[in-house]
């Protein structure tokens, strides 16, 4: 299954590839960080940011050495540089 959510979001069928990545954690695996990376860059993808941290910190919690460590704190770091006003106020 995610081979078949890889090739979805190589092919730009991002919904597809996150109800592909559902399924997975739903049935086959509940603890992929692998799958929960995925779907974090699915959401990356689509935008939605918040739901792409939340991913991304689900698959660190299952393996500290994922790459979704990497991909949370780039997230972070274009978080803070486009809403660093936010936290000023």
């Amino acid at each position: 299954m995610l081979e078949q959510a890889k090739a979805l979001l190589k092919a730009g069928k991002t919904e597809q590839a996150i109800s592909v990545l559902d399924q997975h954690l739903e049935f086959v695996n509940p603890r992929s960080d692998e799958a929960y990376f995925l779907m974090g860059n699915a959401y990356r993808k689509l935008e939605n940011l918040s739901e792409a941290m939340n991913c991304y910190l689900k698959a660190v919690e299952f393996n500290p050495k994922s790459p979704a460590k990497e991909a949370y704190e780039q997230v972070s770091e274009i978080l803070d540089f486009y809403f660093k006003d936010m936290y000023n106020q």
